[in-house]
């Protein structure tokens, strides 16, 4: 598969909505760029806020729409023209009802799930033709409860375990980036058997 140039993290803008479970994407990007004393800074032209990181040998783009969850494909398909890249050279992260909190799954292509800012982005490419990291941040258990459950705050216990499988996805990355996709995903898939503890460093 080809190489990661551009890695996107979902969320809402805002200090209102930073610690929500929403927001697991751009504790995804918060942590990678972080981890190498990037900062994000705010761009136009992009509808977002971007750094640039180094992954194994590579330079890769990170975004954060600033365009709220609804609306994120203005913000990803304005990067992908600004900076030449095929939608299949990007992976996006973002939260993932389907899926307990500390579980994160990688794949490519499928549809959208119900995730909003996912269906923004399919909306704009007219395929759903990229790399997504699904960070798992549990159900509540009823359908009613699903607004208030992803704009809320996780558990301490759920907060450790979404950190835990960021963690472990940031340890694949660089195979994912380098055009390995399916043995990232294997050995990040495989891993989760017996959970052994990680945090992601450098998140705020």
């Amino acid at each position: 598969m080809a190489d990661l140039r551009l890695i996107v993290g979902l969320g809402n803008p805002g200090a209102d909505y930073l610690r929500t479970r929403h927001n697991a994407g751009f504790w995804f990007v918060d942590a990678l760029a972080n981890a190498q004393g990037q900062r994000f800074s705010f761009d136009g032209k992009l509808h977002g806020e971007a750094c640039k990181v180094t992954i194994g040998s590579a330079s890769v783009w990170l975004l954060k729409p600033s365009t709220f969850m609804n609306k994120s494909g203005i913000a990803v398909v304005s990067a992908l023209r600004y900076y030449k890249i095929e939608p299949e050279q990007c992976l996006v992260a973002h939260d993932d009802l389907d899926l307990p909190a500390g579980i994160a799954r990688l794949k490519f292509d499928g549809g959208h799930g119900g995730q909003n800012g996912l269906r923004d982005i399919m909306a704009h490419l007219n395929h759903g033709k990229f790399h997504r990291l699904r960070i798992g941040i549990g159900h509540p258990g009823n359908r009613d409860q699903v607004t208030p459950w992803v704009l809320g705050p996780p558990s301490a216990g759920d907060e450790a375990a979404m950190l835990g499988g960021i963690g472990r996805a940031l340890d694949v990355l660089p195979l994912a980036v380098s055009g390995e996709f399916e043995k990232a995903m294997h050995q990040l898939h495989s891993g989760e058997n017996g959970l052994r503890p990680r945090r992601a460093s450098g998140w705020v």
